[in-house]
Order: structure tokens, then sequence, then C-alpha cells
């Protein structure tokens, strides 16, 4: 499925973002946000830590980070990453 379906999909369930794209060694630490946020990696290895877990979506895994939680992503691999994300409007 294409990036720019995704997006609409998640449009039609109240989300609303785009795509990041994020140099090797990127690190987004101890974000909280005040609505859900719904998470995808498409390219690179990205390590998304949250909840005190520690996980490495696949290409095309979707991640629902709950309003309020810490959370914090790398950019892990030795390449660009490019995620989608979005936040409940």
């Amino acid at each position: 499925m294409s990036p720019e379906k995704i997006l609409e999909n998640w449009r039609s369930r109240g989300f609303h973002g785009g795509i990041w794209t994020d140099p090797a060694g990127q690190v987004w630490e101890d974000y909280v946000h005040g609505s859900d946020e719904l998470f995808m990696a498409l390219e690179g290895q990205v390590e998304l830590d949250m909840q005190s877990k520690k996980l490495r979506p696949k290409p095309g895994e979707e991640i629902l980070i709950p309003a309020n939680t810490a959370h914090s992503v790398r950019n892990v691999g030795g390449t660009t990453a490019r995620w989608l994300y979005a936040y409940k409007q």
C-alpha cells in the first residue's frame, strides 16, 4: 500500500499527519502528545521506545502510541529512515 493510501485511510479514522525523514543516528527522546498518534516505518531501521518496551517495527506495521504516553524514536540504521506519523484530531 502506498504512503498516500495509508494516510488517506488514517484520515478516514480521524488522524492527520504526513511523512517524516530522519538521517542515520537521529534520536527523538521522551516525547509526549496530548492525542493518540499512529506511527508506521516505511524504510530504514527505526526503534520505538514506549512504555518500557523497545519495538523495531517492520515497514508497513502500524503502531498506536496512546495519548500522554512518553515515547522515543531512533533511527538505529546506517541509512535514512522514513516513517508516517499522524495525530488524532
